[in-house]
């Protein structure tokens, strides 16, 4: 996902939420529409756990599992900044714990609940940690704040947010115990309080294995994604879980690793997997932008940069399956190495189809186009369209000065990011009469870089004009205002709301297909090919079927040529490395869609206590689904 990246405990510390769960639920997507129509080849739907709050959408994130319990993790879910089904509640998040001792019968057997305000999302894996401080399985959760939404924020800053990395002991996966809360750094540039951690995206845990016959001698560690921070890698050293240490930080970017002619300048760390190879531990890392990068860490506070991958010129997939030529668009999410650790297989993540590119005219950037993102659920460019005369909205919140109403003829608001939520000021400008909104970003980022990102913009399909998020540079631009390029703490003055004379912008867009996925040399990082299923790079499926996009991966751990994945909309997927050296390629070889739709999120491998191998896959609107791959 583009970057929208932030809880006083629910029920009695460390104990396990229990939870009668129906035996059968209403269908997930019913009827036809909306989704690809059901179908499988060569999967095996062993068994599914909806959970106890589904159907929701959106209301499941990643699964971890271990033995005979998988976690999902509890998200926000499809509605405006953490808000609940019934749109005035705030919806908290956790980690639901399914029994899956009967892989045809899997039942959720309890819930553990998150902090209010704070949702998990990519950060769930369970692994078995021996040192002299502890032995047994550790959960991991990562932890996300609602925002300005959350029951008791301010106009500054959630109160109740808490971020950082969460470990429970799950040794009895009934009786979780937690090893500690919200831990993480807690230097953010953000106005938040100094006894906050930051928020974290992501989350993995390893542990060193001196290869001694003591395991007083292993050390454990865990990365996260610092949300809040240019120093996004942050690794603590939990050799002993109940006291953390934060032991080093990192920003990537200072190996220049993004693509500034591509127009591939969004470079931050979205997720990361550690590996043992040979006798090295290398740090496995998705930089959106940046590519993929692999790091020595024997020493995690003295890591060595070992190289990364770079983005081809024209993208290799649109142009495979429709001959369109444009750059690609970055977005490196998460990837796995193979098991043999020749190749890794990387997901690209992306939700839009179209390729928005919008042009100023008039002011001293006249015709210059710039790059932009849109609203989840406000209408889509296209079939939608957006031109006019530019405004200034000011922040769009309620209570704030602003424009007025629109005049007659086509007029488009452009507001500043911040003190109230995008659905706040879509609606603001929406009821004044404006036909569409360009938000651009705020002066509240740790740098200069982090205020030219664009952001996710999550809003309800209540909003009826199309919405694009630009940078803050884009936004000075817009409103023809000099702008000195420093944030945070620029100084460059913001015009007086109302119209911005001789000004409007104008939008085009070009089909760029779905999200896909890479397949690399994992020596010399080449990119050998690309895979999509047909229908991400087919018009005819850019809207009205779902997300197909890819989200993420998991290699086989006995096969070096599967993998699996989870498709989002797409379904679950099987892929085979065919071939070898730079012939080496991607090929389908098996899938599984429900016919009434699938909305697949994480996926494990996952060797059963009863000796079967199994493949677990979170479905974000229902819950655990069970397969096994039958070629």
């Amino acid at each position: 996902m583009t970057r929208f990246w932030r809880a006083v405990w629910a029920g009695c510390l460390g104990a396990l939420a229990l939870v009668g769960v129906s035996s059968a639920h209403p269908g997930q997507h019913p009827g036809t529409g909306g989704h690809l129509p059901g179908s499988s080849a060569n999967v095996t739907l062993v068994g599914k756990a909806f959970v106890h709050d589904a159907p929701a959408a959106g209301i499941v994130a990643d699964v971890g599992v271990y033995g005979n319990y998988a976690y999902l993790g509890k998200f926000y879910g499809d509605f405006a900044a953490c808000r609940g089904p019934e749109g005035d509640q705030v919806a908290d998040g956790g980690l639901y714990v399914i029994d899956i001792s009967n892989p045809a019968a899997p039942r959720e057997v309890g819930f553990i609940p998150g902090h209010q305000d704070t949702y998990t999302g990519e950060g769930v894996q369970v692994e078995h940690i021996e040192t002299k401080f502890f032995k047994g399985e550790i959960l991991t959760q990562n932890n996300e704040s609602c925002g300005r939404l959350a029951k008791n924020a301010n106009k500054d800053f959630d109160l109740n947010s808490k971020g950082g990395l969460s470990l429970w002991d799950v040794t009895n996966p009934l009786k979780p115990m937690k090893l500690v809360d919200n831990i993480g750094d807690f230097t953010s540039p953000e106005p938040n309080s100094p006894h906050v951690a930051n928020d974290i995206h992501s989350v993995f845990i390893w542990q060193d294995d001196k290869g001694t016959a003591s395991a007083n001698d292993n050390r454990a560690y865990a990365v996260m994604t610092d949300d809040d921070e240019a120093r996004d890698v942050d690794i603590l050293d939990i050799t002993d879980p109940r006291k953390p240490v934060l032991i080093a930080e990192y920003d990537l970017n200072t190996y220049n690793v993004d693509q500034p002619a591509l127009g591939l300048t969004e470079s931050f760390l979205h997720d990361m997997i550690v590996k043992k190879i040979g006798g090295d531990f290398i740090m496995l890392l998705s930089y959106w932008d940046g590519g993929y990068i692999k790091l020595n860490v024997n020493d995690p506070a003295n890591v060595v940069f070992l190289g990364d991958t770079d983005y081809a010129a024209v993208d290799p997939e649109l142009f495979e399956s429709t001959g369109l030529v444009n750059t690609p668009e970055g977005n490196g999410h998460q990837a796995e190495f193979t098991k043999d650790s020749n190749w890794f297989i990387a997901t690209d993540e992306d939700f839009a189809p179209y390729r928005v590119t919008p042009t100023i005219h008039g002011g001293y950037a006249d015709g210059e186009s710039f790059f932009a993102g849109q609203g989840d659920d406000s209408p889509q460019i296209p079939p939608a369209s957006l031109a006019g005369d530019i405004f200034f909205f000011g922040r769009g919140c309620n209570g704030d000065p602003n424009a007025g109403p629109a005049p007659a003829g086509a007029a488009i608001a452009v507001i500043e990011r911040g003190l109230c939520t995008f659905q706040e000021k879509a609606t603001n400008a929406q009821n004044l009469g404006y036909d569409g909104v360009i938000v651009f970003n705020n002066d509240s980022t740790a740098d200069d870089q982090r205020c030219e990102v664009l952001i996710n913009m999550d809003v309800e399909s209540t909003i009826t004009i199309p919405m694009l998020f630009v940078a803050r540079s884009t936004g000075f631009k817009l409103l023809n205002q000099a702008y000195d390029g420093v944030c945070p703490g620029g100084t460059s003055p913001l015009p007086a709301v109302g119209a911005i004379p001789g000004l409007s912008v104008s939008v085009v867009t070009a089909f760029d297909g779905w999200g896909y996925v890479h397949l690399y040399d994992a020596n010399s990082l080449t990119d050998l090919d690309t895979f999509a299923i047909p229908e991400a790079h087919d018009t005819t499926f850019a809207s009205g079927f779902g997300d197909l996009s890819v989200h993420e991966v998991a290699t086989d751990p006995d096969d070096n040529r599967l993998a699996y994945l989870a498709y989002y909309s797409g379904g679950f997927r099987v892929v085979k490395v065919v071939g070898s050296g730079g012939g080496a390629h991607l090929e389908q070889v098996g899938h599984y869609i429900d016919p009434e739709g699938n909305n697949f999120w994480g996926v494990q491998v996952h060797k059963h206590p009863n000796g079967q191998k199994y493949v677990l896959a979170s479905d974000r609107d229902s819950g655990l689904w069970i397969f096994q791959y039958t070629p």
